[in-house]
């Protein structure tokens, strides 16, 4: 049976320096075993197609998991790559996430603090209150925004440091489980393998121009996120 073809990713932003896309949930950012496309292979289609006297380079300084949706930063250029590398781990470009979830948080606002420690051969990673061997800090601050028929729940999410599946663990230590998360409890699969977790809006200074970039990425199709944007798209 052939595979759905994958949806191509919406260009946010263009310039000679930069890319921003929004990346589409169920596709992979960079190549792995399975040899799907990748986000990387259609912004290098795009590029020669838009820029066919270009030679291409195309840097990742972060990244989206699988089944995450939302804006995603590219560079064009080597040098801007190492200056965007640095502004992500100086926490200089700030995202903000928004989650769907199935029960509404203890509280409408929280940050939350926590030890997380990778499980590598579950690809998994636990929150903990306390540190042990190999865990990092991890922190985020949420703020409930609304429901949908009293069963899904919107958070939006502002990232204090970057880990591997942060978001994901973190809720899961509150007894949220994203909608469609499987890996982190949720008990049933979205039909196409995402999970409710969008790159709402990433805001960072320009590494040339200095002016400050913030860019919007629309939430995938669906009646959940369809209600959730009509209602708090404009939403800053």
């Amino acid at each position: 049976m052939n595979k759905r073809p994958l949806q191509q990713p919406e260009i946010l932003y263009d310039d000679d320096y930069l890319l921003v896309v929004n990346k589409p949930a169920g596709v992979i950012v960079q190549g792995d075993k399975t040899g799907d496309p990748t986000l990387m292979d259609m912004a290098r289609a795009y590029l020669q197609n838009a820029y066919p006297q270009k030679q291409i380079f195309i840097g990742l300084p972060h990244r989206l998991d699988r089944p995450t949706s939302g804006a995603l930063i590219l560079t064009k250029k080597k040098s801007i790559l190492k200056q965007m590398n640095k502004m992500f781990h100086s926490g200089k470009v700030r995202k903000t996430y928004w989650a769907v979830v199935n029960k509404k948080p203890p509280k409408n606002k929280d940050t939350l603090e926590h030890y997380l420690w990778k499980n590598e051969q579950q690809n998994k990673s636990y929150a903990l209150d306390y540190p042990k061997p190999g865990s990092k800090e991890a922190s985020l601050t949420y703020k409930y925004l609304g429901n949908y028929k009293n069963k899904f729940h919107l958070l939006e999410i502002y990232l204090h440091t970057g880990r591997h599946h942060q978001i994901r663990a973190q809720l899961l230590r509150i007894g949220c489980r994203i909608i469609g998360d499987m890996k982190y409890g949720y008990p049933k699969a979205i039909p196409d393998k995402s999970i409710m977790l969008h790159a709402r809006r990433i805001a960072f200074f320009h590494p040339v121009t200095n002016e400050k970039i913030i860019i919007f990425a629309k939430p995938p199709k669906g009646e959940i996120w369809d209600y959730f944007y009509q209602k708090f798209k404009n939403h800053k």
